[in-house]
C-alpha cells in the first residue's frame, strides 16, 4: 500500500513540476515591446498634415498660389503617405508576431491543461497524504502555491496581448482607410498640378531660346559638357541681370526631390561608367523642384540622360536634372525655389501593393532615379558639397 502511494506520489510530483516549468516558460515569454501609441500617434499627424495642406489647397485662388498650395500638398501627401506605410508594415510585423508566438504556444498550453487534469482526477487524499510524512506533503504543496501565481501572471499577459492583437487589428484597418484616401486624393493633386502649371503664365522671362540653334547645339553635342558650353550661345533677349548669388547657401540646399543617394560624383555604375553627378533614389511619380530660384535654360531629351531640366541659379552655375517622365516650365522662365520643375516616371502604388509589402515585410518600394549634375565655370562639381544631404 505503501508503495503504491509513493508511486502516485512521484508521479503527482513529476506532473507538478512539468506545470512549474511549463508555467515558468509561458511567464518568460515576451510582450509586444514597441509603443503601439506612437504608431497610432504617427498615423494620426500623417494624416492630419493631408488635411492641413488641402485646406490651403481649397483657399488658394491664383494660378500661381494654386501651384504653390498643389505642390504643398504633394509634398505633404508623399510625408504622410511614407509615415502610413511604415506605420502599416510595422503593424502587421507585430501581428504577425503576435499571432505566431500565440500559436507557437498552444501547444504549450494544451499540455499545461493535460497536466493540470490529471492531477485534477487523482484522489484528494492521495494528493493531502504523503507516504514520507509531513514535511514532504508541506514541500509539495510549496510546489503547487508556486506554479498557481505563474499561471496567474501568464493568464493576464495572455488577456493583454489578445486585446492587443485586437487593437492592432483596428489601427490596421484605420491606417489602411487613410492610405486609400491619401493614394486617390495624391492622384488627383497631381493632375491638378498639370493643369494649373500649363495656366500659370505670369512668371518672369529672362531670355528666350531660338528653337532651331537648340535643335543643332543638340545635333552637334556628343557629351554634356559641350552641351552646357553651348547654351549661351543659343540664347536671344539675354537679360543682363543676374538672380542672387546662391553661394552662401552652399550646401544648405534643399535636393530636388525626396530620396536617397544610391551613387556619388564620380562613382562608376555597374558597367563602369563613372558620370561626374550623384544618382538619387526617388519614388514613382515624385515631384521634382527648384532647389532655389533659377532661370530654366533647358528642358527636354538630352544624349542619353533622358528628359533633362537645366536651371540657372546664378551666372555661371548651372544644376542638370536628369531621368524625369515630366519637365515643367518654358525655357527662359524665371521659377521660384519650390517650383515644381518635373515629375519621375513609374506607376504610383497602389494599396494593394502596400499590403504585399507589408505582408512580407520587406519594406521595399521600387524606386525611380534621378541624376543630378552640379556645373561651376563649365567644371562639374561635386553636388554633395551643395545640397543638404541626408535629411
Amino acid at each position: 500500500m505503501i508503495g503504491a502511494a509513493r508511486d502516485i506520489w512521484t508521479r503527482l510530483l513529476r506532473m507538478r513540476a512539468a506545470v512549474l516549468a511549463l508555467g515558468l516558460t509561458l511567464c518568460a515569454t515576451p510582450a509586444t515591446t514597441q509603443t503601439l501609441a506612437e504608431l497610432a500617434a504617427q498615423a494620426q499627424q500623417a494624416a492630419q498634415n493631408v488635411a492641413t495642406a488641402q485646406i490651403a489647397l481649397e483657399q488658394s485662388k491664383t494660378a500661381k498660389d494654386r501651384v504653390r498650395a498643389l505642390t504643398d500638398t504633394i509634398g505633404s501627401f508623399e510625408q504622410g503617405l511614407a509615415v502610413l506605410r511604415d506605420s502599416l508594415r510595422n503593424v502587421t510585423t507585430q501581428k504577425t508576431s503576435l499571432q505566431t508566438r500565440l500559436d507557437t504556444q498552444e501547444d504549450t498550453y494544451a499540455r499545461l491543461l493535460g497536466v493540470l487534469l490529471t492531477i485534477d482526477k487523482t484522489p484528494v487524499q492521495t494528493q493531502i497524504l504523503h507516504p514520507d510524512g509531513p514535511l514532504t506533503t508541506a514541500r509539495s504543496s510549496m510546489l503547487v502555491a508556486d506554479v498557481i501565481p505563474a499561471l496567474r501572471s501568464r493568464v493576464d499577459t495572455l488577456r493583454a496581448e489578445m486585446e492587443t492583437l485586437v487593437y492592432l487589428n483596428d489601427l490596421q484597418a484605420q491606417i489602411f482607410q487613410d492610405l486609400t484616401d491619401g493614394l486617390s486624393q495624391l492622384q488627383i493633386a497631381r493632375s491638378e498640378l498639370t493643369r494649373a502649371i500649363t495656366d500659370r503664365t505670369d512668371l518672369p522671362q529672362r531670355f528666350t531660346a531660338d528653337p532651331k540653334q537648340t535643335e543643332i547645339l543638340l545635333a552637334a553635342s556628343d557629351t554634356l559638357a559641350i552641351f552646357a558650353q553651348g547654351l549661351d550661345m543659343i540664347a536671344v533677349d539675354m537679360a543682363q541681370t543676374s538672380l542672387p548669388s546662391i553661394l552662401d547657401r552652399k550646401g544648405t540646399l534643399a535636393l530636388p526631390a525626396p530620396g536617397r543617394i544610391i551613387r556619388y560624383f564620380n562613382e562608376p555604375d555597374a558597367a563602369g561608367i563613372a558620370r561626374p553627378g550623384i544618382i538619387l533614389a526617388t519614388q514613382a511619380q515624385a515631384i521634382v523642384t527648384s532647389p532655389t530660384a533659377a532661370t530654366i535654360r533647358y528642358r527636354g531629351p538630352l544624349l542619353d540622360y533622358g528628359l533633362v531640366t537645366i536651371l540657372e541659379p546664378q551666372t555661371g552655375v548651372l544644376f542638370v536634372i536628369a531621368g524625369l517622365d515630366q519637365v515643367y516650365g518654358d525655357i527662359g522662365q524665371v521659377v521660384p525655389a519650390g517650383s515644381p520643375i518635373g515629375m519621375m516616371g513609374g506607376n504610383s502604388q497602389t494599396i494593394d501593393a502596400i499590403l504585399d509589402q507589408s505582408g512580407e515585410n520587406t519594406g521595399t518600394i521600387r524606386s525611380e532615379t534621378l541624376y543630378i549634375e552640379v556645373r561651376q565655370d563649365q567644371k562639374p562639381q561635386n553636388p554633395t558639397e551643395w545640397f543638404r544631404i541626408g535629411e
